[in-house]
């Protein structure tokens, strides 16, 4: 083997799929699922970063740069989302800020022709209630700006699945417990071993990348290295989902200690962020507090204060790589990335990828695969951004397939966000077998099809792992109308007991359950219990242990 990428967030499948088309031999291991990380933690966002303008103008253009290319290569997965900066009218100097800030944007307007964005526009407060009534307060007005979104977790699927059809060997569910080095201190191989079927073996490689994230310190020591040679220092976002788009407009605005925090339309729901606090807990079993849930909603309710009386489902937590600085406060901390030669530390052929961002990861791999590229003398340049990704070839009509095949044109809709071009698959499947068209998950929505086909396709082992590719039972239900379903169809596809099937379903419910915990008020929480205890008797089956007391790494 040539290269052997650790990590299957953005990042390491990222150098997967560059390193793949440029004719390297390339495996990647993931330890528990492609997008398990930050990568399918994040807020969701494809965005230039206007509030990095300030402090770190390289992040600004890079992610920009990039977000175009990231639409020309999988258009499918982006949407837009406008946003507002309200201004509160608390006299004079505020009156200065508004004009500064108009300056301000006039600046960032700069960068949006690198990703279609349209330019700020500065607004009165008449015009920002006609655009959303919703918010509250005496404004000076608001600036409008734009962004775009995406949902990283198919992003990186799109990535290993690519890298996969061009030969790379992608492993999930597998963790690397060694680096093997010679006499010498280069890299020699990996040991590796498949956390569900117990199967262990060893890889040679000349080459490997470590993109495992808040996890890279870790990693590093696999073979031999302090830690501290790969440090990052660990930053935790977490957010909060409503079962509705409750807004138009994403809407800025600012905590009671300064930072800067969204609500946002996403997709079918509302996402509200985030924190960024510095994370010294279990890198696999990060969640959100009440207290960091309480923050953000009593932050937003200054400027949108209906936020109260909208229905929480649950929330998410992910932890930021972020450059190493001491010193600095979380938000402060540069969103630049870093690759480490590990030959300076005795370790040839050993690299690490810190720091960066969702919006920049293809820019990221790029250069660590230039890198590989210098190491192997491989002729030739990246073509990563101005190769299709799977499904981002050509546009589907989601309406033609919906009357196709007679379903409901709300689930080809989303079938067409998550696959592109590729949905054509999945309706084959159904034309095949009419009886895949029927509904699994009734919130997103998600067709019986869609699930056979990532199980076959995609890496998926789990209903977890259907979950992070499909949205199925990330919605208000949370899993208790379609995980039962979908462990019996994981059972049937990976040729598993069907226990095995209705222990996941337990599994991914009570998983679910927990995130939801922190958002929710006594009332809705009561509701929540009696739901969960039906659901646990409608299968029959008693709850199972604690994930946390699930196999060790």
């Amino acid at each position: 083997m040539d290269v052997v990428v650790l990590g299957g967030g953005v990042n390491g499948t990222g150098v997967a799929r560059d390193a793949s088309m440029r004719g390297l031999k390339v495996a990647l291991f993931e330890r528990n699922d492609l997008a398990f990380g930050a990568s399918g933690n994040s807020s969701g966002m494809i965005h230039g970063g206007p509030r990095y303008l300030v402090y770190d103008p390289a992040v600004t253009a890079t992610s920009c740069r990039d977000s175009g290319n990231i639409q020309a290569i999988a258009p499918h997965l982006l949407f837009r989302i406008p946003f507002l900066m309200p201004v509160a009218d608390r006299g004079p100097k505020m009156r200065i800020f508004f004009d500064l800030l108009d300056g301000f944007f006039e600046a960032y307007d700069q960068y949006q022709p690198l990703k279609r964005g349209k330019p700020h526009a500065r607004l009165s407060q008449a015009e920002v209630r006609e655009l959303e009534p919703g918010l509250t307060g005496d404004l000076v007005g608001a600036m409008s700006f734009d962004e775009w979104g995406i949902d990283g977790a198919r992003l990186c699927v799109a990535n290993a699945v690519d890298a996969r059809e061009r030969g790379a060997s992608v492993r999930v569910g597998c963790t690397v417990t060694a680096i093997d080095r010679r006499p010498d201190g280069a890299v020699e191989a990996v040991r590796f071993r498949d956390r569900v079927t117990g199967e262990v073996g060893r890889l040679t490689t000349k080459v490997v990348v470590n993109a495992t994230g808040a996890w890279a310190p870790l990693t590093a020591s696999l073979g031999g290295l302090a830690p501290e040679r790969a440090r990052v220092r660990p930053g935790k976002g977490i957010h909060v989902l409503f079962d509705r788009r409750l807004t138009n407009y994403a809407i800025s605005a600012f905590a009671i200690d300064g930072r800067q925090m969204f609500l946002l339309p996403w997709e079918n729901l509302t996402v509200l962020g985030t924190t960024d606090d510095d994370y010294y807990g279990d890198l696999d079993h990060v969640r959100a507090t009440s207290e960091e849930v309480r923050y953000l909603v009593e932050s937003i309710a200054r400027v949108f204060p209906s936020i109260h009386g909208a229905r929480a489902i649950g929330t998410f937590a992910g932890v930021r790589p972020t450059l190493y600085a001491y010193g600095p406060i979380e938000e402060a901390l540069s969103r630049e990335h870093e690759i480490i030669d590990h030959a300076e530390h005795g370790a040839p052929g050993l690299y690490s990828m810190v720091g960066g961002k969702l919006a920049s990861y293809r820019l990221f791999a790029e250069s660590m695969t230039d890198e590989l590229a210098r190491v192997f003398r491989l002729p030739g340049r990246c073509a990563t951004h101005t190769t299709a990704l799977p499904g981002g070839d050509e546009a589907a009509d989601p309406f033609a397939m919906a009357t196709r095949l007679g379903v409901d044109a709300v689930a080809t809709r989303r079938l067409v966000y998550r696959h592109g071009s590729r949905s054509a698959r999945v309706e084959d499947r159904m034309l095949a077998r009419p009886r895949e068209g029927v509904t699994v998950c009734a919130c997103e929505p998600v067709l019986e099809a869609e699930v056979r086909y990532v199980l076959a396709n995609e890496l998926a082992r789990s209903v977890e792992d259907v979950a992070r590719r499909t949205r199925l039972g990330l919605g208000a239900c949370g899993g208790m109308r379609c995980a039962a379903r979908c462990g019996q169809i994981v059972a049937e596809e990976l040729g598993l007991p069907p226990r095995e099937g209705v222990a996941q379903a337990i599994r991914f419910v009570t998983k679910q359950a927990r995130t939801r915990v922190p958002a929710l008020g006594p009332d809705q929480a009561r509701q929540e219990a009696i739901a969960m205890a039906s659901a646990r008797a409608e299968l029959g089956i008693a709850a199972t242990a604690d994930e946390d007391d699930e196999e060790p790494p």
